[in-house]
């Protein structure tokens, strides 16, 4: 069979993402790693602490970011993605984008793999994701006026995954119903994106049985909860500890979603 599939990526234990934030405002890193020397350095600790790919992003999508065009984008990532490639050639790479222009000249760049996180709602996205035969990431979020739409955190919502499940749901049949291969596929629950705490903590706690839910298996999920403040207040007991001190809380979510069988985590550290 030809083209991506992700299944010997996933061969003798966990698949580490490492997280490479190529943005001026990101919410744990922003503008540490925009120039390239400071990104292939970042890249190499990843990949030195057990990074087995790295996703490239360079559009924030914290509450009320700004948003690069697709030309701002690019020439943040073009140098970034050159120099880590030539450091680690092989090296398997992931670019986080949600614009197809972006995500069409990583691919022709040498990039493996494309992350949305809007699910590729995008029919430019949806197409290209048909055509180019690459791996994809496919997350669930929640868009208002063709924006990402971040509620207060701490404010009401539901106290049920319901809602969160049916539209990673329907993430899944969108890219069924483009015929797309479901071994280039990961489906990524979208942790914080349109989702209050009380909604993140029923999708966690509904995690052991959403392979069946969905009939997908486990190992082929992607699991993004970094150093997010679902972390920080579910594992370390305090939503207000700082982004960079929020690795072990992190640890220990993903030693608990290992147990339940997922084995992909997209992270800012390992």
């Amino acid at each position: 069979m030809h083209g991506f599939d992700w299944g010997p990526l996933l061969q003798g234990g966990p698949l580490f993402m490492g997280i490479l934030n190529v943005t001026p405002d990101s919410f744990s890193d922003g503008g540490r790693f925009l120039d390239p020397s400071a990104a292939a350095a970042q890249a190499r600790s990843l990949v030195e602490a057990g990074a087995g790919m790295l996703d490239l992003g360079a559009e924030s999508t914290r509450p009320g970011a700004q948003e690069p065009s697709p030309e701002q984008e690019w020439s943040r990532l073009e140098p970034v993605l050159a120099a880590i490639q030539k450091a680690h050639p092989g090296l398997p790479l992931s670019i986080d984008t949600r614009h197809a222009s972006v995500a069409a000249q990583s691919l022709a760049a040498g990039a493996a793999v494309v992350n949305d996180v809007t699910g590729f709602s995008d029919p430019g996205m949806l197409a290209l994701a048909a055509k180019a035969d690459c791996g994809l990431v496919a997350m669930r979020s929640r868009l208002r006026e063709g924006r990402l739409w971040m509620p207060p955190y701490e404010g009401q919502g539901p106290a049920d995954a319901s809602w969160a499940i049916a539209e990673l749901a329907q993430v899944k049949e969108r890219l069924r119903d483009a015929g797309i291969r479901p071994q280039r596929i990961l489906l990524d629950p979208g942790f914080g994106f349109g989702t209050t705490y009380t909604e993140d903590l029923a999708l966690w706690e509904a995690l052991p049985g959403l392979p069946g839910r969905l009939d997908w298996p486990a190992d082929r999920f992607c699991i993004g909860v970094s150093r997010k403040r679902f972390v920080a207040r579910r594992f370390a007991g305090d939503a207000s500890l700082p982004a960079a001190e929020r690795d072990p809380a992190t640890a220990q979510a993903h030693a608990q979603a290992r147990a339940w069988g997922y084995r992909v985590f997209r992270t800012h550290a390992i």
